[in-house]
């Protein structure tokens, strides 16, 4: 009987799914706001999902830059210092700072729209040495077709964004590129700290025909400042980042952001099982939502077409 019984339990272990170690995750943001931290969510339940789980075999620390470079430069040699499993950085600006940081520890990024012209790689397919993640770059391209579908008559594009963060400044290449095929004129406006956003959006008004905001950081994080702007002076305000509609801006066609956490999560895991960070090609995230606010088109005196309304994900009312 006792070998039986042997044969048996062996049987039984090797059904069994394999008990995920012990771990510590590192998670750092530039600032917090509902995009990103929808993100970071993503990343924890994947990682639940996987066996991980805080509290037992997990160690999840999170921590926030507060819009400041400086404290993200900080966080960055904390983290390398305490020598975590994978450091998890959400945005490009602390994606910098985590990669300067360490060559040694895994690195896994996500939020960062040019993971080339941010320096953090230099091949996508290959991206070699201990870095790799997960590239939300927007389809341009679509928000301006998006925003001439909504405002037949624009002409002219303002651009909000924080000119000291290098995702918005790759964005701006593309827009000025996309916008020129699109017959459109673009006009910017830069705020550096979350305090200057407000003034940069009125710095638009009587220049623009609608703002546009990127997957901008600092500006998104005060974006009630912005938004307060265009009701005030009837400018309408679109946004690449989904989560912001319900802030404010009349629609935006791009990512959800729990979706693209739980697409870094899957790379986060892989890195975890035993796979090398620069053999893991950059990725870039999957799917693309609809969100429209009805309430706030109306208070911008725009009136959202039928056909933007009935193939919208989401619709605010």
């Amino acid at each position: 009987m006792r070998p039986i019984l042997l044969a048996l339990a062996a049987t039984l272990a090797l059904s069994l799914p394999a008990k995920a170690d012990n771990v510590t995750v590192a998670v750092t943001a530039i600032v917090e706001h509902p995009a990103l931290d929808a993100a970071r969510k993503g990343v924890l339940d994947v990682l639940t999902a996987a066996g991980y789980k805080e509290g037992e075999n997990l160690k999840f620390v999170f921590e926030s830059a507060q819009g400041n470079p400086a404290t993200a430069a900080q966080i960055a040699r904390q983290f390398a210092g305490d020598e975590p499993n994978v450091i998890v950085p959400i945005s490009t600006p602390s994606a910098q700072a985590v990669v300067s940081a360490t060559r040694d520890i895994p690195v896994v990024f996500t939020a960062v729209s040019d993971p080339l012209g941010a320096q953090l790689v230099k091949n996508m397919d290959k991206p070699g040495g201990n870095v790799t993640g997960l590239s939300d770059m927007s389809p341009v391209a679509e928000h301006l077709a998006l925003i001439k579908e909504i405002l037949p008559d624009v002409k002219t594009i303002g651009y909000l964004y924080n000119s000291g963060e290098a995702n918005s400044v790759s964005l701006l290449a593309v827009l000025k590129a996309e916008a020129e095929k699109a017959g459109l004129k673009v006009v910017e406006s830069a705020a550096t700290k979350s305090a200057e956003v407000q003034g940069a959006a009125r710095a638009l008004v009587g220049r623009a025909d609608a703002i546009y905001i990127p997957t901008d950081n600092t500006i998104i994080s005060a974006l009630e400042g912005a938004v307060a702007v265009a009701e005030e002076s009837k400018l309408p305000l679109f946004t690449a980042d989904t989560d912001s509609v319900s802030r404010g801006s009349i629609a935006a066609l791009g990512f959800n952001y729990y979706d693209v956490g739980k697409q870094t999560g899957e790379i986060v895991v892989r890195v975890l099982k035993g796979e090398n960070p620069g053999d893991i090609a950059v990725k870039t995230a999957a799917g693309s939502d609809l969100v429209v606010n009805k309430a706030a088109a109306q208070k911008m005196g725009v009136t959202l077409p039928q056909s933007v309304l009935s193939r919208a994900t989401k619709v605010i009312e």
